[in-house]
């Protein structure tokens, strides 16, 4: 069992960064932290309390990972769960529920009470209506690794579902605030917008700890992700200052490592909080003076003493996206730029502009020449331009696919990432697909 919280200590007093992969370990093993308090590893942490009248949990993780997340929690308690708390409603966070109902069912014991947001609910019937294209995006995002589609597989016809079958839904819901009593520990429970509008974080007095849900995730902010819905990073950092006000001395995410010490946390709390306030600070003077978006996005930027620290580098998401989602919130989806309000088709705009080239090839192989010189944005607009304008010669999907698979290892976040590789393998399926229908 490692010692998760002298390595987070270590990790954050030194300002040492090893890797995501070394700070969020999906493992499914699980720590005791405390007398009574563990952590499972997984894909999402669970967080666990003994109470003396059953086992209070945070978050269920990934329905993938649930028979393993069961077999370390029985490994270290045979005390049923009275009690389930969904931090928000991602799939990573409650796909595991139906594993510990039907454990519960199985022993002919009570069913959990199962304790959310109001919001949860609503979020699932989204899910539901909205499967096909989640399922999607979630594939990009995290492709190759089938299992991180946030739910069941791909069908031999259509698109696979997204999530677990079926979403349990809480029994015990709330507006802003709850406060709840198991055997002898209490629960404070505060919602907070953030990453999702059903989001909330717990505090936990006799512990003097904090389960803060996705709110920590030891990787920049996910309050940017340019597949998803809208995200609130002001609000977001006000979750993060409530937090450092009660003083906690024990902080549980969950994702990445656990962190212990009151003036570490509240370090990592304000750090994070200053990250997000930052942002949204310069962003908003920007639309107030009247920029566009183009121009926003090429100006804000953090300073390297904050992307610097282990838990805010930009591996998942990142500062540029979030710059988008700030935009999103305070001025809606015009950025600025008249020639994009009502846009011609994008496979018209690239055939004109591959008839004044000269010819897709020759957008093509500009697009080679820019992404051999660096200049790895630009090529990549004239490398799908090329494509749109003539989508069945194989030479350019040859370019398009070598270009986004530069794209793709020069970036930094999984996001990026999951886009460009997506884009490099439509093309390189088009180049196998021609080669093979010529032998």
């Amino acid at each position: 069992m490692a010692d998760l919280l002298a390595l987070s200590a270590r990790y954050i007093d030194n300002d040492i960064y090893e890797g995501a992969g070394l700070v969020n370990r999906p493992t499914t093993e699980l720590s005791e932290l405390a007398d009574g308090v563990a952590l499972i590893e997984a894909f999402s942490h669970v967080v666990t309390f003994k109470t003396g009248d059953g086992l209070v949990l945070f978050d269920t993780s990934l329905e993938a990972f649930a028979d393993g997340v069961l077999k370390s929690l029985r490994r270290w308690t045979d005390e049923p769960v009275s009690n389930i708390c969904y931090t928000h409603g991602h799939a990573d966070h409650v796909g595991g529920t139906g594993a510990f109902v039907c454990e519960a069912c199985d022993k002919g014991a009570r069913r959990p009470r199962i304790i959310g947001h109001e919001n949860v609910s609503p979020r699932f019937r989204r899910y539901e209506l909205t499967n096909g294209y989640n399922f999607t995006i979630n594939a990009r995002q995290f492709a190759p690794a089938t299992e991180l589609r946030m739910g069941g597989e791909q069908p031999k016809a259509g698109p696979g579902r997204f999530g677990p079958n079926p979403w349990v839904d809480p029994d015990t819901t709330f507006r802003d605030r709850l406060d709840i009593r198991v055997g002898d520990t209490h629960f404070n429970l505060h919602h907070a917008i953030g990453e999702t509008d059903d989001h909330l974080w717990a505090y936990v007095p006799q512990h003097k700890a904090i389960c803060s849900g996705d709110f920590i995730t030891w990787v920049f902010p996910n309050a940017g992700n340019p597949q998803k819905v809208q995200r609130y990073p002001l609000e977001w950092a006000k979750a993060l200052r409530e937090m450092i006000a009660m003083e906690p001395e024990l902080l549980l995410p969950a994702h990445g490592l656990p962190i212990g010490g009151k003036a570490r946390i509240a370090s990592v709390l304000d750090n994070i909080a200053t990250a997000l306030e930052t942002l949204v600070e310069q962003t908003l003077a920007m639309m107030n003076a009247g920029a566009r978006l183009d121009d926003i996005v090429k100006s804000v930027k953090l300073p390297s003493k904050l992307m610097d620290k282990p838990y805010l580098r930009p591996v998942y998401d990142e500062p540029e996206f979030v710059i988008h989602n700030i935009w999103r919130l305070y001025g809606g989806w015009y950025d600025g730029n008249p020639a994009r309000l009502k846009p011609a088709p994008d496979a018209e705009l690239a055939a004109e502009m591959a008839r004044l080239a000269g010819g897709a090839r020759i957008l093509a192989d500009r697009a080679a020449a820019l992404a051999d010189a660096g200049d790895l944005r630009l090529a990549c607009h004239l490398a799908e331009m090329a494509a749109q304008a003539a989508p069945e010669d194989v030479h350019v999907h040859g370019v398009r696919a070598a270009v986004y698979g530069a794209r793709r290892k020069a970036e930094a976040s999984l996001m990026a990432k999951g886009i460009y590789g997506f884009a490099e393998r439509e093309s390189a399926k088009a180049v196998a697909a021609h080669n093979s229908a010529e032998k």
